[in-house]
């Protein structure tokens, strides 16, 4: 069933400690506003090309689409509306995709393709590996997991409290896409699994991977919950209460009260590149650490 927010809140900018996650990644679709001006392509004597004309087309889609899933609902949004909120014409819509659902598997492979970029940045930082070969800098220890969990979380409730409509749309509206949309989103469930590889050891009478499921689907399940109710804005303020919840089950609970404190410090807040509400706001880009 599809779920939407009665409103959604505008970007958080939080000042000071506020940083963009990986600037130079793609926006996150919804971060902007697709009729802006400043996007619309320039005309001159000098001819465009066709392949920008349909990459800055392909991008207002996703803005559109993710703003007007989000207000609207996945089921009640139409082509027309779409079009209408990314300034694109039918004719062009369907020359990037062949339907509604197309549209939004894109919208959405591409949005938390551009999200994962940004915690696989934040756990490498957090445990020393190498971001592009993946390997480690130095050894795994319990520290080093529990520090990454942190900053994977934090970078997670920051970034869809930054972006509320990318969050419902993502979230919350991925259910109405029907079979395709749950495939989908549990393809990028599976993809947190990675997060989980330096945890300490289980004991050998516990299915490990299906404990991660199960710590993972909990987690989304309170991400889903809070956005389903409009209550994006308060993403950040689960951090200590995630951290504890995931480090718990294999570090037990006195290494996850510790490391849930820890999260509840003043910690480096993160948004999504090219949150339009920080224009004037002094922040400058840079990878959330």
């Amino acid at each position: 069933m599809s779920v939407t927010p009665t409103r959604l809140p505008p970007p958080i900018v939080e000042a000071p400690h506020v940083t963009v996650s990986s600037a130079a990644l793609a926006p996150l679709p919804g971060a902007r506003d697709a009729r802006d001006p400043q996007r619309a392509i320039k005309r001159g004597p000098s001819r465009v090309p066709r392949e920008q004309v349909a990459a800055a087309q392909r991008d207002r889609l996703y803005d559109g689409l993710v703003r007007t899933v989000a207000e609207q609902g996945y089921a009640n949004a139409s082509v027309s509306d779409i079009c209408r909120a990314s300034g694109v014409t039918r004719p062009a819509f369907y020359e990037h995709f062949e339907s509604k659902q197309g549209a939004f598997l894109a919208a959405y492979r591409h949005g938390t393709d551009v999200l994962f970029a940004m915690l696989r940045d934040a756990y490498a930082g957090a445990v020393g590996q190498d971001a592009a070969t993946g390997a480690p800098a130095r050894p795994d220890c319990l520290e080093s997991w529990t520090r990454a969990t942190r900053a994977v979380l934090g970078v997670l409730l920051d970034v869809l409290s930054s972006v509320p409509a990318f969050a419902a749309a993502a979230i919350v509206e991925i259910d109405a896409v029907g079979p395709e949309g749950r495939r989908a989103r549990a393809g990028r469930l599976r993809d947190f699994e990675a997060f989980f590889a330096p945890a300490p050891a289980t004991p050998p009478e516990v299915d490990r991977d299906e404990l991660v499921r199960g710590v993972v689907s909990g987690a989304y399940g309170t991400l889903y919950r809070y956005i389903a109710e409009g209550r994006g804005a308060e993403l950040p303020g689960l951090l200590p209460d995630l951290v504890y919840f995931v480090v718990a089950p294999f570090a037990g609970p006195e290494p996850a009260a510790r490391a849930a404190a820890e999260a509840r410090g003043a910690h480096q807040r993160s948004v999504a590149p090219c949150v339009p509400a920080l224009a004037g706001a002094g922040v400058t880009g840079a990878s959330s650490g």
